[in-house]
């Protein structure tokens, strides 16, 4: 069996091939890239199944390495081990693994037990494991609801600086659901009208709900720069069919 270690920090490598050794004695080699593209390269190469990925990396983040793993070979098994806990990485693993993949999410500050067990579980077992801090986000259990899906597009379109009606057509909803949606998502991230005294003096919503959702790790700049890619591919569409 093979283990792929995709994880910039020489300390963090140290301790993830001894961890592996002590939880899979099966494993036949031990791989290592220093980033994302390298990770990419090395598991097709290697044709490996069973990935340990970090997620904040340099060049190449985790989840575009997984996302072109995925693309390629949809029943890799990848355990994400990270610092952080944002409902964005949460997020963009969602959006982008197979229906056939195992994966597991894991923070960094779990115990050797625990990470030997989500080694196990994951890369032999195929199965599913979030850290339970994690789960916590995922069940929207952290202060205020969580946003569904077409809430979190539209939140992103507003970082993109789309319009209402641009929100409409890219999302194929009528106005009125747009705009529904919105008061929706700044009631979920507590983004209020103030009473001011001056009439001068007024706050953007809509800038105020993107800067919320950074701040409270609802979005992250790996996803902003995704949705930057995303939106502008969906503009060139858009503009060679006008």
């Amino acid at each position: 069996m093979k283990i792929l270690l995709v994880e910039d920090d020489a300390v963090h490598v140290n301790y993830l091939k001894e961890i592996v050794h002590a939880a899979l004695p099966d494993a036949t080699e031990i791989l290592v890239a220093s980033n994302g593209r390298e990770g990419e390269i090395k598991a097709r190469e290697f044709k490996v199944q069973a990935i340990v990925m970090d997620l904040r990396m340099k060049e190449r983040n985790g989840i575009e390495a997984a996302r072109t793993i995925w693309s390629e070979r949809p029943d890799t098994r990848i355990l994400f081990w990270s610092n952080y806990s944002d409902e964005a990485y949460l997020r963009g693993i969602a959006r982008i693994v197979p229906k056939e993949a195992a994966y597991g999410y894991l923070l960094k500050t779990a115990s050797e037990a625990r990470m030997q067990l989500a080694l196990r579980s994951v890369l032999v077992e195929s199965q599913i494991v979030v850290d339970r801090e994690i789960h916590h986000i995922q069940q929207g259990n952290r202060s205020g609801a969580a946003l569904n899906e077409m809430e979190a597009a539209i939140l992103m379109d507003l970082a993109m600086g789309l319009p209402d009606k641009t929100i409409a057509v890219r999302r194929r909803l009528s106005l009125r659901t747009v705009q529904n949606r919105l008061l929706s998502i700044y009631e979920k991230l507590s983004v209020s009208d103030l009473e001011l005294d001056r009439e001068d003096i007024q706050l953007n919503k809509r800038v105020r709900a993107v800067t919320k959702a950074i701040t409270s790790h609802v979005i992250n700049i790996e996803g902003i720069e995704a949705a930057e890619k995303e939106t502008r591919v969906w503009l060139e569409a858009v503009s060679r069919t006008s």
